[in-house]
């Protein structure tokens, strides 16, 4: 399938919603009306949930504080609605930003409960502030114009509507290809793994849910001025639980699964309505939600991941061009070969009473290849942690290139010039490898919110994306760049964890044992990469329990042993020592 079919299809669905208004009845209409207002909150939910990976259950409450401003602005100070979706945004948005900043650092089930509680406080508050008409709600709320047109009828408003959800789902594609689109692609992949991009994590969960709860927003102005009167009803919590089954009917992590959602729990909502009396008379309303569980449940069975990528799976694949040559990015400057890099100097790193790095001091030289070894329990990837800033020493100093770097977030660490990889591979599997090393490149690049949903980046998208090839040809993956990650064998992972982390351009490249698990073809061919980035000047600390690994790799080896360093030297060196060998054989051989 090439880029034309996608376009074509877009737009015989978009010339099918523009004469929907034509061949379908009012009350049709009017459904189709409130589809495209749910949509609205499913589209942000899918950003936030499916996509951030942060499960909100109160979007319900930013659709009724929108709802409310406007009704206020509107109704009962006689102002325009265009005033009153300025004001709803503004206070939705702000509100959004405030509980984002108290919650947003829970972590799991718990932030999860934050949302239900601060859900049902602001639903409460609806019906129980005077100003508001409390349970009775406001009525006589003025319809949108558009100059001297007034949109009272379901299909005058219908065009403005999904004129509305067709921008947002533009906008929103675009943002999700963006530099900031794959860094909240990322946020599933943990903090860890974000900050080691030299990303911050949280405000780039804050940026998350400040859009969504602007696209709720937009819902509650559409919703208020479409229905013309309003009631805490429609914004309680279990609307909030709607808006989330919608997204997962639909597919958590696709934009266009919003609208599909919204529209199939509308539909099926409407269809248990009418046919239910049928069936169970006098005791319809009591089985409706019992009924429409069960359907739930029954979607979720034969489509677990959502209707859309379920489909998706069996449509033929977009034809992707290779990347061409582009400008290139920033490079930053590199240190001279012989300068010294890196000290740490007395690190020590407690847990309760363990001391897992103990009085820690070696130092790393530009152009070197240097191994931090040791057994298992050594303390070799608490020293590696407290490197790259995902963990802090309790005591002692880290300088990183002539700055001191001990209290430094591990974002910022990144950003310096420190790139990591992991012991247990960290990618984004269903992200293809160009988006994987292109994750890389956050730090080299600069645009923002706004020129990613408008498309106003793509000379840097660009030379971000001929960088990102350049390291996956320069690391032997440069052949099949639109493959999922997820595909890979671990060994092919582990070198594509050092291609996204040369695309930042380090000062330093830090490895946690990238050994782990191969066999012995993938060591040589990993082997042989690591000679080839020290050739290129490349500075590497390499940590590792495999000395067969190091001892033909290295300049020289740190070898630590409960916590404490044991001895420091060339590789032949190291490998007669009889400590090293007390330690790794239980004695000496």
């Amino acid at each position: 399938m090439t880029r034309l079919h996608v376009q074509l299809a877009a737009v015989a669905a978009l010339m099918c919603l523009a004469l929907a208004p034509l061949v379908l009845s009012p009350f049709s209409v009017t459904l189709m009306n409130y589809i495209g207002i749910y949509s609205l909150v499913a589209i942000g939910l899918a950003l936030l949930t499916g996509v951030g990976g942060i499960v909100s259950f109160g979007q319900a409450a930013f659709v009724g504080i929108a709802a409310y401003a406007t009704a206020w602005v509107s109704a009962l100070n006689g102002q325009s609605p265009w005033l009153g979706l300025l004001f709803g945004v503004a206070l939705t948005c702000g509100v959004a930003a405030v509980l984002g900043v108290v919650t947003l650092r829970l972590q799991g089930h718990f932030l999860s409960l934050s949302t239900v509680a601060w859900g049902l406080a602001i639903g409460f508050l609806f019906g129980n502030v005077e100003g508001l008409g409390r349970f009775n709600g406001i009525s006589s709320i003025p319809p949108i114009s558009l100059g001297s047109l007034a949109l009272v009828s379901s299909a005058q408003i219908y065009y403005l509507i999904w004129g509305i959800v067709a921008l947002v789902l533009f906008l929103g594609y675009n943002l999700l290809d963006s530099r900031l689109g794959r860094a909240m692609r990322a946020l599933r992949g943990g903090n860890t793994l974000v900050e080691s991009l030299g990303i911050n994590a949280f405000r780039i969960k804050l940026v998350t849910f400040v859009i969504a709860a602007f696209l709720a927003s937009l819902s509650g102005w559409l919703y208020a001025h479409m229905s013309r009167f309003i009631s805490p009803g429609p914004f309680d919590a279990s609307m909030g639980i709607e808006y989330l089954m919608m997204t997962m009917v639909g597919g958590a992590g696709s934009l266009l699964g919003g609208v599909v959602g919204a529209a199939i729990v509308t539909l099926l909502k409407n269809s248990v309505q009418d046919y239910l009396p049928l069936i169970a008379k006098g005791a319809s309303g009591q089985l409706e939600i019992v009924a429409f569980s069960a359907l739930f449940i029954l979607f979720l069975q034969w489509a677990r991941q959502g209707i859309v990528p379920s489909i998706a799976r069996y449509l033929p694949k977009t034809r992707r061009e290779r990347p061409q040559p582009a400008p290139p990015l920033p490079r930053r400057p590199q240190p001279a070969p012989g300068e010294l890099l890196l000290k740490v100097d007395g690190a020590e790193r407690r847990f309760g009473g363990l001391v897992a790095v103990n009085n820690v001091s070696f130092e790393v030289r530009s152009g070197e290849i240097l191994a931090v070894i040791g057994p298992n329990g050594a303390g070799k990837s608490t020293m590696f942690n407290c490197l790259t800033g995902a963990l802090r020493v309790n005591k002692g100093e880290i300088v990183f290139a002539g700055r001191r770097i001990t209290r430094d977030p591990q974002s910022r660490i990144a950003k310096a010039g420190v790139a990591r990889t992991f012991q247990h591979v960290k990618l984004r599997p269903r992200m293809n490898l160009l988006e994987n090393v292109m994750l890389g490149t956050y730090s080299r690049t600069r645009t923002g919110l706004f020129a990613g949903a408008f498309r106003l980046n793509q000379r840097e998208e660009a030379s971000a994306r001929h960088e990102a090839l350049m390291q996956l040809e320069r690391v032997g993956l440069g052949d099949k760049p639109f493959e999922l990650a997820g595909n890979l064998p671990l060994g092919n992972q582990r070198i594509l964890e050092i291609a996204r982390a040369l695309a930042a351009d380090p000062a330093l490249l830090v490895l946690d044992e990238p050994a782990a698990g191969l066999r012995r073809q993938e060591k040589l061919r990993l082997a042989e990469l690591l000679r080839a980035l020290r050739a290129d000047h490349l500075t590497i600390l390499v940590v590792e329990h495999d000395m067969e690994f190091v001892m033909s790799l290295v300049d020289r080896i740190v070898v630590l042993d409960f916590g404490s360093k044991l001895c420091e030297g060339v590789p032949s060196a190291i490998r007669s020592d009889e400590r090293v060998q007390e330690a790794y054989l239980g004695g000496v051989a």
